[in-house]
């Protein structure tokens, strides 16, 4: 679909109703973001069925992020380069296939390498869907209401399929999940292929010029930190050779990286993007932001499932509250942000009122008997939190940088927030977790003997339960009492701090706009490797 003073959805068959066109494609946009190669919600239970460890599912599902994350830098290319019809398609048997493979195999390197690719289409398709609604969702192509839906969608969907893999692991078999979302898949490709024109609405572009090798590189980069935070603690961090030469690699690829970003034409992350001032704001406090909601991941789990004993239907069942956040968050930062205007100042400080409460609110009510409906406040404060600050950053890169980097912001940000935030911040929690449960039992340890009176009488495996559960509990306390100064320490800091970032309309430019700038890019192209061939063919 290219630019059109009125909204339309041409690539569709006379047949589909105007009116349901657009919800027809939402539609699709959530089967893309349901499927993938593993699904995570069901990790203990393909696990045991697999022979695998928790680390190998967890390192595919980065995986599949750390994919879908790169994809943003070369979906425009795509969107110019294939029809709908082609995208759609190719998307739903790519992932189809993903699908079955991870269904049966065994093999770590599979696995993560399968879920990879899949990351790469899920996004591919989710793009092409989305891209699709921008004039639907927003005539005015008001950045900030589109990325109020995108958020909205996105982070709904992870909510969603995390209920659906449980409930189906547990009423039926893990399998299952993967069976329903091929199931899912097949019913958009026959759909697609029966109600999408075949016919190209946009003037074909070519996909010369992107820095494959780049891209390649850039995978292997974030591959190998999170390979080294997922695993750390599972081989001993550092005394470990796997670590050891994880490292290793994303040292030298992160450098090789730069070295090709400073002398090619077209990287596949341009490093101009550091020269802006909110990619490094955002940058860091990402960071910050993952780092306090690490809880929900590390402490959270632990909490509810080895405190107070919830199945994994009770623990799922809080999803529904963070649903009910993220819609609150979405449909508050529309009304206030985007419709509004509220400056970035007054977003941050209310994001981060809401991520100091959720920590406020599990260090006061931590306890061996919490009912359930007190966890209902803290989880739907970390969800509204969380998606006001991502809204809200991504409007503030695509305010300050151009858009012909912006796609390569995005995917630097994504990286961040998706990926490397979440698992360093994890990495770093889980650890300073068992160094202070470590310390906990000692010193409660040391206060039981043989003849004290609360240890009488008491089996020994018994006694350790109880103290090493006690001590469990007294670490969880403390660590979200630094967590909650820490938070409050960036809050304070955002209130008194004055912003220089200003809120405005962030108009996204038209399709036929775009257009122009990558062809006149691929122009340019072909002349530098017109001028470069006689002067290789002199040399040799």
């Amino acid at each position: 679909m290219d630019d059109h003073n009125k909204f339309s959805l041409a690539f569709m068959r006379d047949f589909v109703p105007e009116k349901l066109r657009p919800w027809i494609i939402i539609l699709i946009a959530v089967v893309f973001q349901f499927s993938g190669g593993v699904y995570l919600a069901a990790v203990s239970e393909m696990g045991g069925a697999l022979a695998l460890k928790q680390e190998d599912i967890m390192m595919a599902g980065y995986a599949s992020m750390v994919s879908m994350a790169l994809s943003f830098a070369i979906l425009f290319r795509l969107k110019f380069r294939f029809p709908p019809r082609t995208s759609l398609s190719v998307c739903a048997v790519v992932i189809v296939l993903a699908n079955l493979i991870c269904l049966n195999t065994g093999n770590v390197v599979v696995l993560v390498g399968v879920s990879f690719i899949a990351g790469f289409f899920r996004m591919w398709g989710t793009f092409e869907c989305n891209s699709s609604l921008q004039l639907w969702i927003t005539p005015k192509r008001d950045l900030s209401i589109f990325f109020c839906y995108i958020f909205l969608m996105v982070n709904a969907c992870i909510q969603l399929s995390g209920l659906t893999t449980v409930h189906i692991a547990t009423w039926i078999n893990w399998q299952y999940m993967h069976w329903f979302v091929i199931a899912l898949l097949l019913g958009v490709l026959v759909f697609v292929l029966i109600g999408f024109r075949d016919d190209r609405l946009m003037k074909y572009l070519p996909l010369y010029g992107i820095d494959w090798l780049g891209g390649a590189l850039w995978g292997i980069t974030v591959l190998a930190i999170v390979f080294v935070g997922v695993y750390g603690e599972h081989y001993d961090w550092f005394s470990s050779p796997h670590i050891r030469m994880a490292s290793f690699i994303a040292v030298v690829s992160l450098l090789l990286n730069i070295s090709r970003a400073l002398v090619i034409r077209h990287p596949y992350l341009d490093l101009s993007i550091w020269t802006y001032r909110p990619m490094w704001l955002t940058f860091v406090l990402y960071i910050v932001i993952d780092f306090l909601l690490a809880p929900q991941h590390v402490l959270e789990h632990i909490y509810m499932e080895g405190i107070l004993k919830y199945d994994a239907l009770h623990l799922i069942s809080l999803n529904w509250i963070v649903l009910l956040g993220i819609v609150a968050g979405a449909i508050f930062t529309y009304y206030t942000f985007a419709l509004r205007k509220w400056g970035y100042k007054r977003m941050l400080v209310f994001a981060m009122s809401c991520v100091t409460a959720y920590l406020l609110v599990f260090y006061f009510h931590l306890d061996y008997n919490l009912p359930k409906e007190a966890l209902y406040l803290p989880v739907f404060l970390r969800g509204m939190g969380y998606v006001v600050v991502a809204i809200c950053f991504l409007t503030a890169l695509s305010g300050s940088v151009p858009f012909r980097i912006f796609f390569h912001a995005v995917t630097t940000q994504t990286l961040v927030s998706a990926t490397l935030g979440g698992v360093i911040g994890n990495a770093l929690l889980g650890r300073i977790l068992n160094v202070v449960v470590t310390k906990n039992t000692m010193l409660l340890s040391g206060e039981l003997d043989d003849v004290h009176a609360a240890a009488a009488g008491i089996p020994l495996p018994q006694l350790y339960g109880i103290v090493r559960q006690q001590a469990m509990m007294v670490s969880m306390k403390e660590i979200f009492g630094w967590l909650v100064l820490l938070a409050l320490f960036c809050l304070l800091i955002f209130i008194l701090k004055e912003s220089s970032l200003r809120m405005g309309n962030i108009i996204h430019p038209k399709f036929s706009t775009i257009r122009r700038l990558i062809k006149h890019e691929l122009r340019i192209d072909r002349i530098f490797a017109a001028r470069r061939l006689p002067l290789e063919g002199r040399k040799l």
